[in-house]
């Protein structure tokens, strides 16, 4: 058995944290491969070393003096290295990156440092094989990431490795150019090496036990998910649910292999377990709830738009040609409404609406930009009748207008637009009718 272990940035703070990332690690010795960030917060108030590294190096390319936020990060390491009691210097390493920032290098390679760093203290700390990723992640020479070549690269070099630390976050061009994935991105990191050896499961220890239901910043309390499958995860993620990195998703889900977000700081707790699919029936009629505010709407009304061919293709074309991607579309017989993030459209709303105006001859076009959506999921809706009911109930009982419901062929979400006002009040009268009346 072979497993992926990926540790978040609150899990690799200080020493202490280390040390139970190490414990953790000894107490399975499936768990092979290790993926680290660089070193988060300690405190409320701390800054996070990749955010360090992003202003040091932005100092250095404008020829500011860097040389002590350089001395701070390095502090920020030789107190991990001192604390885990290892005779590890790292020194030379602080020069390069000095050199390198000289000759400017680029912030990718800024930032990737945090997490190469971590990985030479982590891998010598647990007395583990430290691989750089810039030798098994390949980006092309756009910055484009090559997933097949990258898999062939991790998959050959850890064939023989039992046991290795490859940092998170980034890889590099064929010349040596650092590259990094999007913020987060240790979480893809993780996932690739776990798709490339062929792990029987991937474990992301972060400093929550998994997902919860709803934000506990506006729910009090909330339940915890005991088990999500990809397209739920998906759903939530991309209605603002951050445990995990969307994108992690998609190396992983190709060969059905299980995430399980665990607690670095309560290791026995269960988690959340991400699969493909699953018999287990949800302890609730939905998994979870998550939402944005920030969109826009654009209604157009048309008199015989049904019969006119081409009606909706010539307005989303407007969209596309403006580079304002569209978030859902619900539509009636003579009405079609186009829901945008606001600040998208707001930089091109005249032209917009000027071009459907000379495309589409429109009777009427409104426009609302205090919109929020709300994405109700659960595979758990599919075989519960009054589903909708319940949720338009409870809103109504909340004094909730709902404005949209667009509800996915797959009969796996449900997504309402309220005003920003009715935001949480909304998504705590949903958690309610599910979820609290049910305990």
């Amino acid at each position: 058995m072979k497993k992926v272990v990926k540790f978040g940035g609150s899990s690799l703070a200080n020493a202490n944290q280390f040390k139970k990332v190490a414990d953790i690690i000894h107490e399975d010795n499936t768990r092979r491969y290790v993926v680290p960030s660089a070193p988060g917060k300690r405190f409320a108030d701390d800054i996070k070393v990749t955010d360090m590294l992003y202003s040091c190096y932005g100092k250095a390319i404008r020829g500011i003096k860097y040389s002590d936020l350089l001395a701070a990060i390095h502090d920020r390491y030789n107190d991990i290295i001192k604390g885990l009691g290892l005779s590890l210097s790292l020194e030379d390493e602080f020069k390069k990156i000095q050199e390198n920032f000289e000759k400017q290098a680029g912030r990718d390679y800024a930032a990737s440092r945090g997490e190469y760093l971590n990985g030479i203290i982590l891998a010598a700390y647990l007395d583990f094989e430290f691989i750089d990723a810039a030798e098994i992640i390949r980006f092309d020479e756009t910055g484009v990431f090559e997933a097949g070549f990258s898999n062939d690269l991790i998959e050959k070099r850890l064939h023989k490795t039992k046991r290795a630390v490859i940092p998170g976050f980034y890889g590099a061009k064929e010349d040596g150019t650092v590259v990094t994935f999007s913020r987060g991105g240790s979480d893809i990191s993780g996932a690739l090496v776990a798709l490339a050896v062929k792990a029987d499961v991937y474990e992301n220890w972060t400093d929550v036990s998994g997902f919860l239901i709803a934000d506990p910043r506006i729910v009090k309390n909330p339940q915890s998910i005991e088990t999500i499958t990809y397209k739920e995860l998906r759903e939530l993620s991309y209605m603002g649910a951050s445990v995990l990195h969307e994108e992690a998703i998609f190396p992983v889900r190709k060969e059905g292999i299980p995430i399980n977000i665990r607690n670095t700081n309560k290791p026995d707790d269960p988690g959340t377990l991400i699969v493909g699919n699953t018999c287990r029936r949800p302890k609730f009629t939905i998994t979870g709830i998550a939402g944005h505010e920030g969109f826009a709407s654009i209604t157009i009304e048309k008199a015989l738009m049904n019969s006119e061919v081409g009606f909706c293709r010539k307005v989303l074309q407007i969209f596309e040609d403006n580079n304002v991607s569209i978030e859902h579309m619900p539509s009636g017989i003579d009405t079609m409404t186009i829901l945008v993030h606001k600040d998208e459209f707001q930089d091109h709303e005249q032209m917009i609406l000027s071009s459907i105006h000379k495309a589409v001859h429109p009777d009427h076009i409104e426009l609302e930009s205090d919109l929020a959506l709300i994405a109700i999921v659960g595979r758990g809706m599919r075989s519960t009748r009054g589903t909708a009911g319940r949720i338009f109930s409870a809103l109504a009982h909340a004094h909730i207008n709902v404005k949209m419901i667009d509800q996915g062929s797959s009969e796996l979400n449900i997504i309402i637009g309220v005003r920003h006002a009715d935001f949480k009040n909304a998504i705590r009268a949903i958690y309610e009718i599910f979820v609290d009346t049910v305990l």
